[in-house]
């Protein structure tokens, strides 16, 4: 019988990766340029898009119609004040659209489209799973994505329904600081410990510090500091 994988997906601002358990321990699993993390860039081209390594090198050529720092959209309305501020810095066009949603407009295949946060999401998630699946040589449909711990409901359901736009089955959305902390190992600390985590996100998009309390086995946000 196959065995069925799920993969974890770290849906990054500037850097995305994907990874398994295999061997008694997570696998990081190399894209097809050898690199265990993958641009969390699309650009839009006459031919069609590009994703990763070959979006960055073509943004400087047509910055216009590339896009990075999308997470920083999700799940957020136009009119958010920190979304106007990224707005006025970004090369990209971001228009307001279906009850005051922001969407992305490029010109693809010499036409203009728009894009949802949570498309152009999913198309950097369909680039994780393909990783994952040129690597396992099965495909996969199970997933577990990890969050920033300030993320609010609205933003935990766009990246749910990225991922379902990617044909993928979300299991669970998982607070990175407490990815981070199981990657560690303190998912296995005896069942009547009880421990507070503190841990520090140096990310390429977002900078913030979670407090972690682990008591019999199950973790809990205490405080996070962006």
């Amino acid at each position: 019988m196959t065995k069925g994988y799920t993969i974890g997906i770290d849906l990054g601002t500037t850097y995305s990766c994907v990874g398994i358990w295999e061997n008694d321990r997570p696998e990081i699993i190399a894209n097809n340029n050898g690199n265990r993390t993958t641009p969390s860039c699309i650009a839009y081209t006459s031919d069609g898009q590009l994703i990763g390594e070959e979006a960055i090198e073509y943004a400087n050529i047509d910055p216009e119609n590339t896009i990075s720092n999308v997470k920083r959209m999700m799940g957020k309305n136009f009119i958010d004040e920190v979304l106007q501020s990224d707005i006025k810095r970004w090369p990209i066009k971001v228009i307001e659209k279906n009850n005051g949603k922001p969407y992305i407009q490029v010109k693809y295949k010499n036409e203009i489209k728009d894009f949802s946060p949570e498309e152009i999401s999913a198309m950097i998630l369909t680039k994780m799973k393909e990783i994952a699946e040129d690597y396992i040589g099965q495909k996969v449909t199970n997933a577990v994505i990890t969050v920033p711990a300030f993320f609010n409901n609205a933003q935990r359901e766009a990246t749910k329904k990225a991922g379902e736009i990617a044909g993928l089955n979300i299991l669970r959305i998982v607070n990175e600081p407490t990815a981070a902390a199981i990657a560690y190992g303190f998912d296995k600390l005896k069942p009547n410990d009880n421990k507070n985590i503190l841990v520090v996100d140096f990310g390429g998009g977002t900078f913030d510090v979670t407090l972690l309390n682990v008591n019999n086995k199950k973790f809990e946000v205490l405080a996070t500091i962006i």
